[in-house]
């Protein structure tokens, strides 16, 4: 395993990160039979067991979960850190956050053990202590199980890392390729739309946000889309770009690059749109572009429509460039699919309760008590069985109107 993990920081360090990404592999490999076969010899508290990996202005944090003596799962988190971040300070940083600001449903665990040294490790004790209730340690230098564990998330940490780097430096290749495909020196923001619907019904829209390191997932955004004929793409595009940017905007907000999934329908409407806003910002600074789908409609064979040159873009399938832009497409139709999915979902499972006047959150729950549920209020006559169950009868006429 030691000489996996050289291996594969040393190819990390020289920038061969396809190679460190086969390491990766094999380490996953060894570790997921060591994880199995490491049984703990001694009674181990509730603890968290942190690891930091650092590389190439990018780190890792592996937090490794073990309650009752098992192991509930790890997970890799990558805070954004200064140039020359001094991982002691990193380490603390982050215990704070992680458990401290704004997660107060966290468990904070007995023991945390962590392989960087703390300043102001006592202070950040009394901390924890205070808001778990009960006495909790910050552990380095352990032995025994725990440091066998210790090991493990180290070793996590690093190929999660080299996992992160691997991707780093392809969406950097992507993103180099866009660039000299359309012309710019660089792209500071891409915003790319969908629409998801089933037969004209519970329209959703999409927006997703990229930047030159990859998506912005805060910045993500769905539009419910209303009024308008079911199934007409155009006007709900339309509705989507004009709630989007009809507002003010800061300038880092405004896209450089707007995708948007169609063919040249789709764009010259989103170009009809932009013409008509009335806006502070620069409109004229994104550059709209269509993604439209090939003859035979597989991936792979997108034409991209560039509006501001008037010219269509066949790119061979193993191109960056294209590759970048399937990846924003296709965030951008799954974020509209799981969007459109739960809109849908909660219109099956309303009751129809809520659109009647004079039927509360009180009353409505006395209703589906009675009838069984929902499904109850989808059998005919059920109103009719009201004048017997002692509801208020000036309530039932509201029903029993002819």
């Amino acid at each position: 395993m030691a000489y996996l993990v050289g291996k594969m920081e040393a190819a990390s360090h020289a920038l061969d990160f396809e190679g460190a990404a086969r390491f990766r592999d094999q380490i996953q490999a060894v570790r997921a039979v060591i994880e199995k076969q490491f049984v703990a010899n001694e009674r181990l508290d509730d603890m968290d067991i942190m690891s930091i990996a650092y590389q190439h202005g990018l780190a890792c944090v592996q937090v490794m979960f073990i309650r009752q003596g098992k192991v509930l799962g790890n997970r890799s988190y990558f805070p954004k850190v200064p140039a020359n971040t001094d991982l002691s300070e990193l380490a603390a940083t982050f215990v704070g956050q992680f458990y401290l600001q704004g997660h107060q449903g966290r468990s904070i665990p007995n023991s945390i053990i962590l392989d960087q040294k703390l300043d102001e490790q006592t202070a950040l004790e009394a901390l924890l202590s205070s808001q778990a209730g009960r006495k909790v340690q910050i552990q380095q230098a352990v032995k025994g199980d725990k440091g066998k564990y210790l090991q493990l998330a180290q070793i996590n940490a690093k190929a999660a890392l080299a996992a992160q780097l691997k991707q780093s430096s392809r969406m950097s290749e992507r993103y180099a390729a866009l660039c000299d495909l359309l012309a710019v020196p660089h792209i500071q923001r891409m915003e790319c739309f969908d629409i998801s619907h089933t037969m004209g019904n519970q329209t959703v829209a999409s927006c997703v946000v990229f930047n030159q390191d990859g998506p912005l997932k805060s910045d993500y955004r769905r539009f419910n889309i209303e009024g308008i004929t079911g199934g007409d793409d155009y006007a709900a595009m339309e509705q989507a770009l004009r709630k989007r940017y009809e507002r003010d905007l800061e300038d880092d907000k405004i896209p450089d690059i707007i995708f948007i999934d169609g063919g040249k329908g789709q764009l010259n409407r989103a170009l009809a749109v932009f013409d008509s806003l009335n806006v502070k910002w620069d409109k004229t600074r994104p550059q709209l572009i269509g993604v439209a789908k090939g003859v035979d409609r597989r991936a792979g064979q997108e034409v991209l429509i560039i509006s501001k040159q008037q010219r269509e873009i066949h790119l061979p399938d193993d191109s960056p460039a294209l590759h970048l832009v399937q990846h924003i497409r296709d965030e951008s139709h799954n974020h509209a699919i799981s969007g459109h999915r739960k809109k849908r979902q909660k219109a099956f499972t309303q009751s129809g309760l809520e659109t009647i006047e004079g039927v509360g959150a009180k009353r409505r729950q006395a209703l589906l008590k009675y009838l069984g549920g929902w499904q109850g209020v989808k059998k005919p006559h059920w109103m009719r069985s009201l004048q017997y169950r002692g509801f208020p009868k000036p309530w039932q006429k509201r029903f029993l109107k002819p």
